[in-house]
């Protein structure tokens, strides 16, 4: 690493604990209206992937006006920059308190799953507020691992991995491969799979249909629970109004039949979770992570989606 990458890590890594510190002793209401005004500057001022933002909610959204797509898009900068404070204090929060804050809906259907013995797939998108639906479940005792893609931030890297494990759950880096997630479903743990982002066009993805959009996807999640027997269930959670933060977390098994070739199977599993999730953004929209390139891989020959402007 070059000494002038390792002093922007240091910067980085600095100014977010200089916000932790300053946001923690403060009221909780304050600092979640600080994080809104900060998403909001970032999507209306700066416009950080407001381009991208933009493009994704006309792509899931033909139908509505341009009004309300705008108003959605600033809803979501606000709901990120709420979250992000939201994150930062979730370190000062004991197993307890974080129990107080989440409600679960459908912990029989993973319950049941577990006690199966073959190790339970947990695939969830970006919404509402993924590490908190992690640490919800760690702190009730559930076994979980929880596959992640390395910072490239080594500072912010171990901060995050100090906070899933501070809450008892086992980090797996992706770039490590299958084997560690294939050793914890034999153990017979949860392994969660955010699963809802574009694959690259790697050999390994496959395209789904996610709001009427061909979207590339990657079939690891359908594999891995057909060579080891794992239930495959989708979790989705989402913020719920008023302060301090609450969380209300669905579970909800996917049901698809094992008696079918293993590349049908796994198709099976990845559509099924995207419609699961798209059932659920649409719900609201507004706690989606509009700002990754969801469509950016096409099949075959066709183009990129046409980039729309923001008003």
């Amino acid at each position: 690493m070059s000494t002038v990458a390792a002093t922007r890590h240091r910067l980085e890594a600095g100014i977010v604990s200089v916000v932790a510190a300053i946001s923690r002793p403060v009221p909780e209401r304050l600092s979640q209206g600080v994080g809104a005004l900060v998403g909001a500057f970032a999507g209306s001022v700066l416009r950080i992937r407001r381009r991208t933002v933009d493009q994704n909610l006309h792509l899931a959204f033909p139908d509505w006006t341009q009004r309300r797509r705008d108003a959605t898009a600033r809803a979501a900068y606000r709901h990120l920059g709420r979250e992000a404070m939201s994150l930062l204090r979730l370190g000062t929060l004991g197993p307890d308190e974080v129990r107080e804050r989440t409600e679960i809906v459908g912990g029989s259907a993973l319950r049941e799953a577990l006690e199966e013995g073959r190790g339970v797939i947990l695939l969830a998108g970006h919404l509402g507020n993924w590490e908190i639906a992690g640490a919800a479940l760690a702190a009730r005792g559930v076994p979980l691992d929880a596959v992640a893609r390395r910072q490239s931030n080594p500072l912010s890297d171990l901060r995050i991995r100090e906070m899933r494990e501070y809450f008892g759950m086992r980090v797996l880096y992706r770039h490590n491969g299958s084997r560690p997630v294939l050793k914890g479903l034999r153990e017979g743990r949860a392994v969660v799979l955010v699963a809802d982002q574009n694959t690259g066009g790697k050999g390994s993805g496959l395209f789904v249909d996610f709001f009427g959009v061909p979207a590339s996807a990657a079939r690891g999640p359908g594999v891995l629970s057909f060579r080891t027997g794992a239930s495959v269930l989708f979790m989705s959670i989402f913020r719920l109004p008023g302060t301090p933060a609450r969380y209300r977390l669905e579970l909800k098994a996917l049901e698809v039949s094992r008696d079918q070739v293993p590349d049908a199977y796994a198709r099976e599993v990845v559509q099924l979770f995207h419609h699961c999730l798209e059932a659920e953004v649409r719900k609201q929209p507004e706690q989606y992570f509009w700002f990754h390139r969801r469509w950016r891989t096409r099949p075959g020959n066709e183009t990129a989606p046409t980039e729309v402007s923001g008003p």
